[in-house]
C-alpha cells in the first residue's frame, strides 16, 4: 500500500477546519482521529483512507508521515503552530491558514463527520485511555506497526459497523 499524501493532507486540513477552534484539540487529539479514521474506514471498506502507517507509542499513536506532513505544511504556509495552555499542560496547536479545497465522497464525509462527532470533545488523555484499549492497538508491541487487520476483533464500542451502513 503506497502512502496518499494528498488524502492525508485533505484529512489533516479538513480534521483542523472542523476542530482547531476548540481548547482541547491539539497534536494528540489530531494523530488519534486520524487513527480512527483510518482504521474505521478499514473496517467498513476493507481500505485505509490514507494508507499511513500508525505506531504504537508510549505515549499513544504515532502516524509515521506526521511530522514530516505537519512541516511542510507549515513552511508552505498552511498551517500555523504554536503551543497554548491548556489547564496545567501546554498543548501542540495547528491552525489552518488557508481554506483547503477538499475532495471526499460523501461516504468518506459521512465516517469523518461520525469520528468527529464521538471523539473530538474530548481530552488529550481521555482520547488516549480510550484509543489504548482498542483492539488493534492492544495488539501491537510498543514501537510496533499497529495492524489494522485486527479492527475485525474490536467489540461494540469500537466497532463502527454499528453505527454506519
Amino acid at each position: 500500500m503506497k502512502f496518499n499524501r494528498t488524502k492525508y493532507i485533505d484529512l489533516i486540513m479538513y480534521i483542523l477546519t472542523q476542530c482547531s477552534y476548540k481548547p482541547n484539540f491539539g497534536k494528540t487529539m489530531l494523530c488519534s482521529l486520524l487513527y480512527f479514521i483510518d482504521f474505521n474506514h478499514y473496517e467498513l471498506y476493507g481500505r485505509l483512507m490514507t494508507n499511513e502507517t500508525y505506531i504504537k507509542s508510549k505515549r499513544g499513536i504515532q502516524p509515521a508521515h506526521f511530522r514530516e506532513v505537519m512541516n511542510d505544511l507549515i513552511s508552505g504556509g498552511y498551517l500555523f503552530f504554536r503551543k497554548e495552555p491548556y489547564y496545567n499542560r501546554l498543548v501542540n496547536k495547528y491552525y489552518p491558514i488557508v481554506i483547503p479545497n477538499i475532495k471526499f465522497s460523501e461516504m468518506e464525509l459521512e465516517l469523518i463527520r461520525y469520528c468527529l462527532n464521538k471523539l473530538s470533545n474530548r481530552n488529550a488523555y481521555s482520547i488516549t485511555k480510550y484509543a489504548i484499549k482498542d483492539p488493534p492497538i492492544i495488539i501491537a508491541g510498543l514501537g510496533d506497526e499497529i495492524d489494522f487487520r485486527y479492527v475485525f476483533s474490536r467489540d461494540k464500542e469500537y466497532s463502527i459497523l454499528k453505527d454506519i451502513h
